[in-house]
């Protein structure tokens, strides 16, 4: 059976085209979905809502930290598709023992076109990887960010408050959209107080769909605290999803940006 290397440098060792695949990542269920794995994707997570006859049709293995390994045994996978953040280590380690488990590692969009090429090729799907990932790539190349580098903040968790910070798939999306985010240079997903949401004064608050679902009742709770403050709910999808959801980014993203060239009060 041929070898290949994962996104975190592991070697894996697989058939030539994997008839029985397990997903444990939304994102990469749905680019499975995409990719035309109809009849070889067996198992996926309660999390995987992409596409929705799936959740139907396929066996949910659990979450994606807390999956239930004898459900995943009983599917007996020649590929397990895990990704590094959102799997745990020991979880993935032990399923390791047992099947072929093959890692994404996704920090930034060149991160993911490699990703969609990959898995293009180990699931015997080349040319649709490919096609999926020039049409990303093709995408981004045309998106225009904003000019004026507008400072940003991305919450994805209230009580405590959380943002994305650097070294995150989020982080690179504000970036190609222009964005300046205030917590770049802090760790992965960093708490933030009430106190230190004022004393950041961001001109832009993104509050995410996911993980937690932000509401238009919360826009107002922000804007006590950060009255100067332009405050947007997003679709969390479309800044977390690094794998096809990528071909519906860009035109969410343009469509975004234009709102906020256009003024608040659109």
């Amino acid at each position: 059976m041929p070898y290949f290397i994962d996104q975190m440098n592991r070697t894996v060792e697989l058939p030539d085209r994997p008839g029985r695949i397990v997903s444990l990542v939304p994102s990469l269920t749905e680019l499975l979905f995409d990719l035309g794995l109809e009849k070889e994707v067996s198992g996926i997570t309660k999390f995987c809502v992409h596409p929705p006859h799936w959740r139907k049709e396929k066996k949910i293995t659990g979450g994606t930290k807390d999956f239930h390994p004898d459900r995943i045994r009983a599917l007996k996978p020649d590929l397990v598709i895990g990704n590094k953040e959102e799997n745990s280590k020991a979880g993935i380690e032990s399923l390791g023992k047992e099947f072929p488990v093959w890692m994404s590692d996704v920090n930034n969009v060149n991160d993911a076109l490699g990703m969609v090429r990959q898995l293009g090729i180990i699931t015997g799907c080349e040319e649709a990887g490919k096609k999926i990932a020039s049409g990303i790539e093709e995408g981004f190349n045309q998106l225009v960010p904003l000019q004026e580098h507008r400072t940003c903040l991305y919450l994805i968790w209230r009580q405590p408050y959380m943002a994305a910070g650097g070294l995150t798939f989020i982080n690179d999306i504000l970036n190609c959209c222009g964005f300046r985010n205030l917590l770049s240079g802090t760790p992965r997903y960093p708490e933030v107080s009430a106190e230190e949401l004022t004393q950041l004064n961001p001109g832009i608050i993104l509050l995410s769909s996911e993980p937690y679902s932000f509401k238009e009742r919360h826009i107002t709770e922000i804007k006590n605290l950060c009255p100067e403050a332009e405050v947007l709910l997003v679709d969390g999808e479309m800044f977390s999803w690094y794998g096809s959801r990528l071909l519906k980014t860009v035109p969410y993203l343009q469509n975004l940006l234009q709102k906020l060239r256009s003024g608040p009060e659109l």
